[in-house]
């Protein structure tokens, strides 16, 4: 018998009518200065945003692929609802070190932070997301407070994290670059799980269905579920999407996300 908690009811959210709004999108913005043919190649972001609207939400949006494919969009459920959303690409596994490719999802998730207001929006309400290895990124970047800092911001300004069958112990893709099969789970300074932290800002964990996600994903998140719970965090959720695989999952978890944000 599953745990009530962690079941999902489906309720449309009450969202402000914005239908009278102009959106405007900016793509290809660089938010990495350098010489490297591949990293101006990825490091790019779009900024889909509501014109003429002051102090917007907005959501840094991360695409899946397994750290190792997929390209940036516009998630269409997050149109025409009064967000900002800006949409980041990233660099690969095994192209670069994984430590590079989190650095990217990080200076991303900072050139939001200070740039956001030239565009109308506000730094306090900057929520991060993303889908599958969107997920883990943002997940990662929301509780290593050393990541952001590298870049003179605080983690904790981050209004809320909202991944999508995130992974959250080490992820897959990196393990097969240390040699170690996807069946073998291991938790380090690269899992989400291993920044587990009482003062981390809103989390809301979105899981497809136990039986029908990849190997442990929904396991793996509620046991990230139940140690933000032991370690004092108070604002950390869980959803299991029942019926739905990991990548139907996605279509859904805007409803949850939506929810949070308005």
């Amino acid at each position: 018998m599953k745990n009530r908690l962690l079941v999902l009811l489906f309720v449309l959210p009450i969202a402000p009518l914005f239908g009278q709004t102009s959106y405007r999108t900016v793509e290809d913005i660089h938010y990495r200065t350098t010489d490297d043919s591949y990293a101006r190649e990825r490091c790019t972001l779009d900024i889909y945003y509501p014109e003429n609207v002051k102090d917007f939400a907005t959501v840094v949006w991360f695409h899946g692929g397994g750290l190792t494919g997929g390209n940036k969009f516009i998630p269409d459920e997050l149109k025409n609802c009064g967000l900002a959303v800006i949409a980041v690409n990233y660099r690969f596994l095994p192209q670069v070190t994984i430590a590079e490719c989190v650095d990217d999802a990080t200076l991303a998730v900072a050139w939001a932070f200070k740039e956001i207001e030239k565009y109308g929006g506000k730094p306090e309400k900057i929520f991060l997301s993303g889908h599958s290895a969107g997920g883990y990124l943002v997940t990662l970047v929301g509780l290593n407070k050393q990541l952001l800092a590298a870049y003179s911001l605080d983690a904790n300004a981050i209004a809320g994290i909202i991944p999508f069958s995130g992974q959250a112990i080490s992820h897959y893709n990196y393990r097969k670059m240390l040699g170690i099969k996807e069946t073998q789970p291991i938790i380090d300074e690269y899992a989400p799980l291993f920044h587990v932290r009482a003062d981390a800002p809103p989390l809301i964990i979105i899981s497809g269905d136990r039986t029908m996600e990849l190997l442990g994903r929904y396991e793996e998140n509620a046991y990230f579920w139940r140690m933000m719970q032991v370690s004092g965090h108070k604002e950390t959720y869980l959803y299991e999407l029942d019926g739905y695989d990991h990548g139907a999952m996605a279509a859904p978890a805007f409803l949850i996300l939506k929810e949070h944000v308005f």
